[in-house]
């Protein structure tokens, strides 16, 4: 029988999509010893989502963000808070220039139960689902 599986981590400013993306391949790994099944695909996506919803906390809000992972529903749950009220939103892609603009859409191609819910301190988080079937 699989067991429960929880992850959670302060990210800082410097370096914290290098720092989000080494507790997802932590997470991962306890979850295949805890006996749940966790496709190299389904992986990778979560590295691409969190490395996103990191990045776009650092770069958009004014503070500090905290990562949470757990395995719910045969997959992985992704939470990512942080100190801004505002909900992100689709912008105009930049195809030409910095590449702006994919974030967003990409999270939510890729993964399901995309919510935004305010936190009682004002701020915000992100959670998503990433099915592991």
């Amino acid at each position: 029988m699989a067991h429960p599986v929880r992850r959670r981590c302060d990210c800082g400013t410097v370096g914290a999509a290098a720092r989000a993306r080494e507790e997802v391949r932590r997470f991962v790994d306890d979850a295949r010893t805890c006996g749940h099944v966790v496709p190299a695909v389904v992986q990778e996506t979560a590295l691409l989502v969190v490395s996103e919803l990191v990045t776009n906390a650092v770069r958009h809000t004014p503070g500090p963000c905290t990562l949470a992972l757990a395995w719910a529903g045969g997959g992985i749950d992704v939470d990512v808070t942080d100190t801004s009220p505002e909900v992100p939103r689709l912008r105009a892609q930049d195809v030409a220039g910095a590449g702006d603009g994919f974030g967003w859409r990409l999270v939510n191609r890729l993964a399901e139960g995309v919510e935004v819910r305010p936190t009682p301190e004002g701020g915000k988080t992100v959670h998503v689902h990433l099915a592991a079937a």
